[in-house]
């Protein structure tokens, strides 16, 4: 990718500007002095947000919106038949795509701490981003959740220091241009991509070669161990809790609520100790990711350790919404076996009397691929709530159907669709519906229940919530 692509524009147009990876790319580049419009076929609290910033939004995605443009930037979401994208293509002015732009924007920065793994990217990139706010750097940061300390998924600072998420699908992280790389795991994950987990660890390799300063990995993990090895040139620091990595978490403890609190230490010297007030193992891994990368770029260990006590969670992730009548409503971005589980053993070793998984599958390749290790992920909870799967850039050329995975389970609860039916917005919301209803109808005082999923999930739980409120106030 030509870095100096930007050099002489003066008016960027991103078409899907609400896009959760366009707005803090937005921010950045109108930060900058770059004159931006942008367009987008959904009203959200983030199109809002770009209005706020004056920059001009069309609703709706029409050829005459690229007017003026001398570079137009799109989502990889946006179809190739989209009369926009078509006429930007024609217009002869240069087109990128998000993640192309991501590339040159951490280019600008010499101290890019770029976050990577199958999971965990958005919590310990957002443990970063408080951590460094707190200490006082003005950084700048692209986030896949919102992130309250700096008031949505991103920021642009004056310092040097860009703090990013580093997205393995289709090999965008490797546009990328990285000065300390984070490496939280490897796991089989968009097989439909890369084939096999060989692949995927070859490709985070390169992610690795990629990098001029640091890299900092999950000496725990044994594929993350594998994408390390043979990398010369780079200052190579592990985490983990096993002995032998440069920061470990020691005297791990669960306190009560969703806090847990452990010492770090860094070549066997005791740093202090950390307290944190989100739940879960994989939690504690993330946090020592965080610590490591900061302490790389001269942060206190005071101000690592207040910036984790502060930090309360991204959005999506374990984001509680809501209380009513002791019931909890939360939502969790989890969308791989991997993460259910994690998430799931976090909320049952809380003080909860049940905990309901409502979970929406995300593409049908995922969902075929991990069938059986979605049904005992599922099964950790006490109640398990399926939804219809959300193909989202895909076709269901599987044949595969929120059936199949409830037929794995010995209990769960879904409802039956019409398999020869068009995927429709109209259906998916009646599927919604009858989730909630029976959500509702079920429920009781002392549980938690918990949406998850990478899709739009997040609406059941606000639908749950809203209707728990109605027959409060009743």
């Amino acid at each position: 990718m030509n870095k100096t692509i930007l050099d002489g524009k003066k008016h960027v147009h991103f078409i899907g500007i609400g896009g959760s990876g366009m707005y803090p790319l937005a921010q950045i580049l109108h930060a900058k002095g770059f004159y931006l419009t942008g367009s987008d076929n959904n009203e959200t609290d983030t199109l809002q947000a770009v209005r706020d910033m004056g920059i001009p939004v069309m609703l709706g995605q029409r050829a005459e919106n690229i007017e003026g443009a001398d570079l137009i930037v799109h989502t990889a979401a946006i179809m190739a038949d989209n009369p926009e994208l078509i006429a930007a293509k024609a217009s002869g002015v240069p087109v990128l795509e998000r993640s192309e732009l991501l590339g040159i924007v951490s280019s600008w920065y010499s101290e890019a701490v770029c976050v990577s793994g199958t999971h965990g990217k958005t919590t310990t990139t957002s443990m970063l981003a408080q951590i460094l706010y707190t200490a006082k750097v003005d950084l700048s940061a692209f986030i896949g959740g919102k992130l309250p300390c700096i008031g949505g998924s991103g920021c642009s600072g004056t310092s040097d220091v860009f703090v990013c998420e580093a997205c393995e699908f289709v090999d965008t992280f490797l546009k990328l241009y990285p000065d300390t790389a984070v490496i939280l795991n490897i796991d089989a994950d968009h097989l439909d991509y890369f084939k096999t987990v060989d692949n995927i660890i070859r490709s985070f390799h390169k992610f690795c070669e990629l990098t001029t300063g640091s890299i900092i990995y999950n000496g725990d993990d044994a594929n993350t161990c594998k994408a390390v090895e043979g990398i010369t040139g780079k200052k190579l620091i592990s985490f983990g809790c096993g002995e032998g990595n440069t920061y470990r978490a020691v005297d791990v403890e669960v306190l009560t609520g969703s806090r847990t609190a452990y010492t770090l230490v860094k070549n066997g010297e005791t740093l202090g100790r950390i307290t944190l007030r989100v739940p879960g193992a994989h939690n504690v891994l993330n946090s020592l990711a965080a610590a490591a990368a900061c302490d790389n770029l001269g942060i206190p260990f005071e101000a690592i350790a207040q910036g984790l006590a502060e930090f309360c969670g991204a959005g999506r992730r374990f984001e509680v919404l809501g209380e009513v009548n002791d019931i909890t409503v939360a939502d969790d971005y989890a969308h791989h076996p991997t993460e259910l589980t994690a998430t799931l053993k976090a909320a049952k070793g809380m003080d909860y009397k049940r905990v309901w998984a409502v979970f929406q599958p995300f593409t049908f390749s995922r969902t075929a691929q991990h069938l059986d290790e979605f049904a005992q992920s599922l099964a950790i909870a006490d109640v398990a709530v399926l939804t219809d799967i959300m193909g989202s850039r895909e076709k269901n050329t599987y044949g595969i159907f929120t059936r199949h995975l409830a037929e794995k389970m010995e209990s769960c609860v879904y409802f039956p669709q019409d398999e020869a039916a068009e995927y429709t917005d109209e259906r998916k919301y009646s599927n919604f519906e009858d989730v909630c209803n029976y959500v509702c109808e079920h429920v009781q005082p002392g549980d938690l229940v918990l949406t998850m999923g990478c899709g739009d999930v997040y609406k059941v739980a606000k639908m749950i919530l809203r209707r728990l409120h109605e027959e409060a106030d009743a």
